[in-house]
């Protein structure tokens, strides 16, 4: 009788998670051919089909939605058996996957990750940035990158840095141009980058003063979804763009944009990894968690 590996067990449960050959390529480190060759050769020697594909989706048949809640439970198992053994190693190794917003990737990544890995390069972090939030378990990462109100409430939540917030900001040029909205009712009356959220729809721009929230749906030339490419469009003087602080700092620092409405937007809540209560965490868990404590400690100044 033909055996499975962990490899077809991970593919199985990937797809199914993600709802896509493509995305649980990416996510297992396969070509996409590769993928449907495995699960391919799985349902061969099964018998049954697991999967529902056309060129526009895919689901789980019945058997495969049998076979899947069978198998996650039985998977997790072997998981937690391999990381006790791997809690006995003293050198950290092995893999750390990491699930979090851009914005936060970008404020975590040099301070925290890349030096981790220069600390213990036997360790590989695979870093996964997406808009939406994710159950990290079911998923298959070790920990969430959110801010702390975002944090779901059965996870234990670690802060990595102070407090954030947004920026609203233009070029000098456009300033000098246009003129300075002086509280956030005046953003309608000039071009903004606006922005589209995970799930599509438009995000309406946030403030606050004196404990007095306002949101406001802005208008402007066009609709970006990655703040990398908004900051583009505000140097280039298309209009007045709205980011995390830490996102343009250099810039403001540069001279190369202006802030505005700065006493509208207060700082908001830290960045926080997050993870499950973990009895056998491996060594590179802890050494990771040890060092992102550390972090927290210099940024909230002990």
């Amino acid at each position: 009788m033909p055996s499975h590996g962990l490899v077809e067990l991970q593919a199985v449960l990937a797809i199914a998670a993600r709802g896509s050959f493509r995305a649980a390529a990416l996510e297992l480190g396969l070509s996409t051919t590769a993928l449907s060759n495995l699960i391919a050769r799985t349902e061969r020697q099964l018998g049954v089909r697991l999967f529902n594909r056309t060129t526009r989706s895919v689901s789980l048949t019945d058997a495969g939605r049998i076979f899947v809640d069978r198998v996650t439970p039985a998977l997790r198992d072997i998981k937690d058996a391999m990381a006790a053994v791997r809690s006995q190693q003293d050198t950290p190794s092995g893999t750390l996957r990491i699930n979090a917003f851009a914005s936060g990737a970008r404020e975590v990544l040099a301070p925290l990750i890349l030096e981790f890995l220069r600390r213990h390069p036997q360790v590989h972090v695979d870093l996964v940035t997406e808009g939406r939030i994710v159950d990290i378990v079911a998923e298959g990462f070790d920990l969430g990158l959110r801010g702390a109100d975002l944090v779901p409430s059965d996870m234990i939540a670690l802060p990595v840095g102070a407090p954030r917030r947004f920026a609203v900001v233009a070029t000098p040029s456009y300033f000098e141009a246009h003129g300075r909205p002086r509280v956030p009712s005046d953003l309608p009356g000039h071009p903004c980058i606006r922005i589209r959220l995970p799930n599509g729809a438009l995000y309406r721009w946030h403030f606050e003063k004196d404990g007095d929230p306002v949101q406001i749906d802005v208008d402007g030339p066009i609709t970006l979804d990655e703040s990398s490419l908004a900051r583009i469009a505000v140097l280039d003087g298309t209009g007045i763009g709205f980011f995390m602080e830490a996102d343009i700092r250099d810039d403001l620092a540069a001279g190369r944009l202006e802030r505005v409405l700065h006493d509208w937007t207060p700082p908001s809540a830290p960045l926080c990894l997050y993870y499950p209560g973990r009895k056998n965490p491996s060594a590179a868990f802890r050494a990771f968690i040890d060092m992102a404590r550390g972090l927290g400690r210099v940024a909230a100044g002990g």
